[in-house]
């Protein structure tokens, strides 16, 4: 059962963690270069899974829910650089 809390933990800190990256590298980075480098999503997945990764003495948290997190900013960063090189406005 624990087991399976923990699972759950992972997803949500995943989905969370990849909707907030998208929408803060969209909106908040559009305007500055760092969008532009391909390893943006790399590496904002490892430093999200690295800052994350001392949580995992939680009983609940574990390091997979790290790896989780990590996995899901780096996705969202990824796919938020695709979003901030699009026009805001069409014409």
């Amino acid at each position: 059962m624990l087991g399976l809390l923990g699972l759950g933990i992972a997803a949500v800190a995943g989905i969370v963690g990849h909707t907030r990256a998208r929408k803060f590298v969209g909106r908040r980075l559009r305007f500055t270069s760092i969008v532009e480098k391909p390893y943006l999503g790399v590496a904002a997945g490892v430093t999200a899974t690295v800052l994350a990764s001392p949580l995992a003495w939680l009983p609940l948290v574990t390091v997979g829910t790290a790896i989780a997190f990590g996995t899901g900013v780096g996705t969202g960063a990824a796919l938020g650089a695709r979003d901030a090189k699009r026009p805001l406005l069409e014409d």
